[in-house]
């Protein structure tokens, strides 16, 4: 069953989602090099602490941390820990969550870390961000859930290959009903799957998290003997966006972007629905 929201619970979500940026805030202006991954956890627990929320990461299925830190080869799950210090060159994807009264937010994204990233990295982070763009500007009433996937996929297929031959959408990972709880149903393909259908009509109150996950290489994982830490097979590097979104009346609210996704929105002709929190 897919959980259909009231005005009232997206307002929720939305402080939950507000809570999720300030940790994006305060995470990229730490990710720096010499920072170590723990570090960045600790400056994610203390916004949290600060706003009055709760984690929602740590302790979820045994999850130690407040965040996830996936840096370079890593997709998705990196653990936080004294040993990652982050070096001038690294792109590192952090991936934060937040509760405020048992509603969630969730978001994440890849920074660079100090300078001289090779082109082809800043073209996969661009690339990875605007195709989540593309999947929210097509989370329109009476959409379908495949439309998302298909704006995604497109906007990937769209753009001039990599100097690594092609960009691997990752298969194995996806976006996610959010609510009540961090994942919920549907799950949400990055790529159009004809053994999936069309998926869920697209009506107000769903709430999603939509978010890409694309290499420079293969679109195949593996998971380390930690049970978290997703890499790609063949160890290319890898980016990570996402937002949470939640559909109303008026179009898309990105709960997690500060401005509602109202400038990002608007590159597609899409109105992003106003603030509930005024």
């Amino acid at each position: 069953m897919v959980q259909i929201k009231t005005p009232e619970q997206i307002a929720k979500m939305r402080e939950a989602g507000l809570v999720v940026a300030a940790i994006h805030a305060a995470t990229r202006e730490a990710a720096v090099p010499g920072a170590t991954t723990k570090d960045l956890d600790e400056v994610a627990r203390k916004v949290i602490a600060d706003h009055g929320a709760k984690s929602n990461f740590l302790g979820y299925g045994g999850f130690p941390a407040t965040i996830c830190t996936s840096v370079n080869e890593v997709v998705v799950h990196g653990i936080p820990d004294e040993k990652t210090v982050l070096k001038d060159g690294d792109i590192i994807s952090i991936d934060a969550g937040a509760i405020i009264d048992g509603w969630h937010g969730d978001a994440a994204y890849t920074a660079f870390v100090g300078t001289g990233h090779a082109p082809e990295l800043v073209e996969l982070s661009r690339v990875t961000e605007e195709s989540m763009w593309a999947g929210i500007a097509a989370m329109k009433v009476n959409n379908r859930l495949v439309d998302i996937s298909k704006a995604i996929e497109s906007y990937i297929r769209r753009q001039p290959r990599p100097a690594t031959g092609k960009y691997g959408i990752i298969e194995d990972y996806g976006g996610h009903g959010i609510g009540t709880e961090m994942h919920m149903d549907p799950h949400l393909l990055n790529y159009v799957s004809r053994k999936r259908g069309k998926g869920i009509k697209l009506v107000p109150g769903v709430c999603l998290a939509i978010e890409p996950m694309v290499s420079l290489g293969t679109a195949q994982t593996k998971v380390l003997a930690d049970e978290w830490t997703v890499l790609t097979t063949d160890g290319t590097w890898s980016s990570h966006w996402e937002h949470s979104i939640a559909l109303t009346e008026q179009g898309p609210l990105v709960l997690t972007a500060p401005d509602c996704g109202r400038a990002r929105l608007a590159q597609y002709g899409v109105e992003a629905a106003p603030d509930p929190l005024g």
